[in-house]
């Protein structure tokens, strides 16, 4: 051990990297290789995962927004229902309403007529 120790001391330079990549050596041996591979198969799933979430939250914000717009479509289409019942409401309000000078001209009348009798 003491042997590979110093080997790999020798072959190992002042390169920082290069010393983690001996100290991974050492630690891991011949694993490494397997553990960079998994690695690599769980990075990829995150990534694919990520993804997939992506995608679904780009869906689900389409469909959000055509709810959002369908909704204020039907608002605005009962507002103005609304109003237009209101407004038929006043109209037909306004028709049956005794308007004031027309109701005092006819007491006038009426008031006339009595005192020419």
């Amino acid at each position: 051990m003491a042997k590979e120790n110093k080997a790999v001391e020798e072959k190992v330079s002042d390169d920082p990297s290069s010393k983690i990549e001996a100290i991974k050596n050492l630690i891991f041996g011949e694993n490494i290789a397997a553990y960079n591979s998994e690695f690599e198969k769980v990075k990829n799933d995150i990534a694919l995962k990520k993804k997939e979430l992506e995608d679904f939250i780009d869906d689900t914000r389409k469909e959000l927004n055509q709810s959002i717009d369908n909704l204020s479509t039907d608002i605005n289409i009962r507002i103005t229902e609304l109003e237009d019942n209101l407004t038929d409401k006043t109209e037909v309000l306004e028709a049956k309403k005794v308007d004031k000078k027309v109701l005092g001209d006819l007491l006038i009348n009426l008031g006339e007529k009595i005192n020419q009798k």
